[in-house]
C-alpha cells in the first residue's frame, strides 16, 4: 500500500499564512502539518508516499528532506495547481499502482482514524464523520443502501445516511482503472477546475465503496484562520501518541 498526498493547492482562504508557503508546511504544534501525516503514515507499514506538489514545491521539497526519520518520497508536480485539485489526482495517476490511500493534505488527524481507514474490512472505503451535519460547504459522504453514492458539497435529496467526508479514501489496486475512467472523463470535458471528489460519480457508480464511521475522534481540516486556532486548542491536545514520534518544526 502506498499514500498519495495532494499537496499543490494555493491554500487561498489561508493567504495570510500561505503567502510564504504551502498549506501543508503551516506550524501545529510547534511542526509541519505534513510531518503529523508521516507521523501516522509510517508506524503502520506505509512507506511510500506520493507527494503530488504545485504552487511553492520547493518549500515542501526542502521540507521533506529535512524529516527526521527516513521516508520515501516521490513528487508529482500538478503544473495547473490554480484550479481544481481534479489536476492534483489526474497528475497522480501514474503512482496508483498498488492499493492506495489518497489523502488531502490539509487535515489534522488522530492516527486512530487512519487506522481505521488501512484496516478496513471494504476494500474500497472512504472515512465519514457521521456527527456533523451540512452547515455551509462540508464536502459530505452520502450514502444509499449500504454504498457510497457521492462525495461532494451538493448533497442530493433521497439517501439513507450522510456524514462529512474526512478527506482520505482507500482505494484497492483492481478498482484504480475505474477510478482513472471517471477522473479522465472529466479532464477530458476540460473540467480542471472540479474538485477531484465531484469527479468520482461513475467511480461511487461502479465500484461498492464502504464507510467508516470517525465521529468522536478528534479532526479538522484547516481551511480558514479560525480552524487552524481550534486545531492548536481543541484538536491537538486530543491526538493520540504517534504525534510523539519524530518530526520538528522547520525553524
Amino acid at each position: 500500500m502506498k499514500a498519495v498526498i495532494l499537496a499543490a493547492g494555493l491554500g487561498r482562504r489561508l493567504h495570510v499564512l500561505t503567502r510564504h508557503r504551502p498549506k501543508c508546511l503551516i506550524e501545529i504544534g510547534g511542526k509541519p502539518l505534513l510531518y503529523h501525516y508521516f507521523d501516522s503514515l509510517l508506524p503502520l507499514g506505509v512507506p511510500r508516499i506520493c507527494l503530488v506538489v504545485g504552487y511553492k514545491q520547493e518549500c515542501i521539497r526542502e521540507a521533506v528532506a529535512s524529516y527526521p526519520s527516513t521516508v520515501d518520497v516521490t513528487f508529482l508536480v500538478n503544473h495547473e495547481f490554480e484550479r481544481g485539485s481534479i489536476g492534483s489526482l489526474w497528475a497522480a495517476r501514474g503512482a496508483l499502482d498498488d492499493d492506495v490511500v489518497i489523502m488531502d493534505a490539509d487535515v489534522l488527524f488522530d492516527p486512530a482514524i487512519l487506522v481505521r481507514l488501512v484496516t478496513s474490512s471494504h476494500s474500497n472505503v472512504l472515512l465519514m464523520d457521521e456527527t456533523v451535519t451540512q452547515q455551509t460547504e462540508e464536502c459530505m459522504v452520502v450514502m444509499r443502501q449500504g454504498r457510497v453514492v457521492a462525495l461532494s458539497k451538493h448533497v442530493p435529496d433521497e439517501y439513507d445516511l450522510v456524514g462529512e467526508g474526512v478527506g482520505f479514501l482507500r482505494v484497492e489496486c483492481g478498482a484504480v482503472p475505474q477510478l482513472l475512467r471517471s477522473v479522465e472523463m472529466r479532464v477530458n470535458q476540460g473540467l480542471l477546475d472540479m474538485e477531484y471528489e465531484d469527479a468520482l460519480e461513475d467511480f461511487f457508480r461502479d465500484v461498492p465503496v464502504g464507510v467508516e464511521k470517525i465521529g468522536g475522534l478528534p479532526w479538522i481540516e484547516i481551511d480558514f484562520p479560525e480552524d487552524l486556532e481550534r486545531a492548536e486548542r481543541d484538536i491537538l491536545p486530543r491526538l493520540g501518541g504517534s504525534l510523539s514520534l519524530g518530526g520538528r518544526g522547520l525553524g
